[in-house]
């Protein structure tokens, strides 16, 4: 944490922001007497989503004290739209006000660098720290306490409650639906990770709601399955009598046994950690947003978006341990434990189970790892944390942005592309990357476009379900047919 005591705080009255959760914008005169946290952040980031909780807990410890507003300072396209800055702050249980700058005037006028930075500015409107990427809770804590320990010393704290306004919430039977995978058996039954209610769904084949599990609350318990908790459980794969879940709020990997409908906790702390390294007690290791799930026999692979890592646990042995990723953020191919992974979000295997195929959403890239031999990671398609559009073509033009769904369709691929809106079939034989949900016709009454959709899996090749994220609901393709209908939701 870096500090300054004699520089004025720029105000936040520009041109061109909008406001969230509060009924009128915000300025810095006005919040005179308070400490006020700014922080930089972009709704794609995952340490911008660590740092959430971080700030929840100030909030909650200094309410009258104490303001943190969200800068929302987009990296892609997609995050530009206010609309889909809404859907984020309602996904992420966001209660503070939001300044949306799709310019980054204020990024530029704070000379920030990094997402995310948090600003703090004194009750007199001075800039007096600045610290650059994930804070650290508790040194954040004593710097936020000594400052207002020493602003009432001065008589400049003058303590009030800042009103706020909630943005209305959507959902229905689901609420921000993440991935969606199948149960083997010979019933044909579906898993949902029903991230926004905090909840795994299992349904029939023709989409008629079996059970959920979990008590629709935020949190982390193990026991019966209506009474344990989850926190917006990302990712999950399934085996024929039990499905494994990515909780990604609790950095952790759950265990649901279908025949006895019991949650037990199988990896992680309940507690956010650093980089993986290796093979050590499953419960011992805390982990960082496991963002999906796929499983081979007894060995269960991780997407570990918090450290830009893969991870493997061996189910028998209860040992998880590094699978690839150096842990620094980037788009680098080469050997497993030297290549660099980025934000990692979506696992499949292909059909020989010697290549797992995965999204790095941060840098909009489909990669693959290889399992048999040397281990290697190679890029498919993407270019680096900074180049994303929606460009079809070759392997070597083809662009995405922030894809988080990848599934495996009879020698292709199909790719949840979620800042454009579309699911993407990449060709491995042709090396050619295509719209899939192109020219199908809507047999819903009230046809929606794909909003930031986050999960996809392939039904042989007739038919492709889509968890449509922001939109609450699973939609069917049926590709034969070129049709499409609300599957669920």
């Amino acid at each position: 944490m870096s500090t300054a005591t004699t520089i004025r705080a720029p105000d936040l009255d520009m041109p061109g922001i909008a406001w969230l959760n509060v009924p009128r914008p915000l300025t810095l005169s006005e919040l005179r007497g308070r400490l006020v946290i700014l922080d930089f952040w972009s709704f794609c980031c995952i340490n911008c989503l660590h740092s959430l909780e971080t700030l929840r807990r100030l909030e909650d410890a200094f309410p009258r004290e104490l303001v943190v507003i969200g800068v929302h300072s987009p990296k892609f396209t997609a995050e530009r739209d206010l609309e889909n800055v809404r859907q984020a702050v309602l996904r992420h249980r966001i209660s503070h006000p939001i300044a949306h700058d799709p310019d980054r005037r204020l990024w530029e006028r704070y000379a920030v660098g990094a997402w995310p930075t948090l600003v703090i500015v004194s009750p007199d409107g001075h800039i007096v720290s600045e610290t650059r990427g994930e804070p650290d809770a508790e040194q954040l804590r004593s710097l936020v306490q000594q400052l207002l320990d020493e602003e009432r010393t001065r008589g400049r704290l003058q303590p009030a409650p800042l009103e706020l306004r909630a943005e209305s919430s959507g959902g229905g039977r689901f609420r921000f639906p993440a991935k969606v995978k199948p149960m083997p058996g010979v019933r044909q039954r579906w898993a949902i990770a029903d991230a926004g209610n905090h909840q795994i769904v299992l349904l029939e084949d023709d989409g008629t709601e079996i059970q959920r599990f979990g008590d629709g609350q935020p949190g982390f318990k193990d026991g019966p399955g209506l009474a344990a908790r989850f926190d917006t459980p990302q990712g999950l794969v399934c085996s024929a009598h039990a499905i494994f879940v990515a909780d990604t709020g609790n950095h952790a990997i759950r265990h649901i046994d279908i025949g006895e409908r019991v949650v037990t906790t199988l990896a992680g702390t309940g507690r956010r950690g650093l980089a993986l390294g290796s093979p050590r007690p499953a419960r011992q290791i805390a982990l960082a947003s496991p963002w999906d799930l796929e499983l081979d026999g007894a060995q269960l692979f991780i997407a570990n978006a918090g450290t830009h890592q893969l991870a493997t646990l061996d189910l028998k042995r209860g040992r998880l341990g590094l699978l690839a990723g150096s842990g620094r953020e980037a788009l680098v191919d080469g050997a497993a434990y030297e290549a660099s992974l980025a934000q990692p979000s979506g696992l499949v295997l292909d059909d020989s189970g010697e290549v797992l195929y995965f999204v790095d959403s941060e840098s909009s890239a489909v990669r693959a790892l290889t399992l048999d031999g040397q281990r290697r990671v190679t890029t498919i398609c993407g270019r680096g944390l900074f180049e994303f559009g929606h460009v079809n073509g070759a392997f070597a033009i083809a662009l995405f942005q922030h894809p988080l769904g990848i599934a495996w369709a009879d020698g292709a691929l199909l790719v949840a592309d979620s800042y454009n809106g579309t699911v993407r079939r990449i060709d491995l034989g042709g090396g050619q990357v295509s719209d899939v949900d192109d020219g199908f016709m809507c047999e819903d009454s009230l046809c929606l476009t794909l909003a930031e959709p986050s999960g996809v899996w392939a039904d042989c090749a007739e038919r492709v379900l889509v968890a449509d994220t922001n939109n609450h609901r699973v939609l069917e393709y049926r590709v034969k047919e070129r049709r499409s209908r609300t599957w669920a939701g």
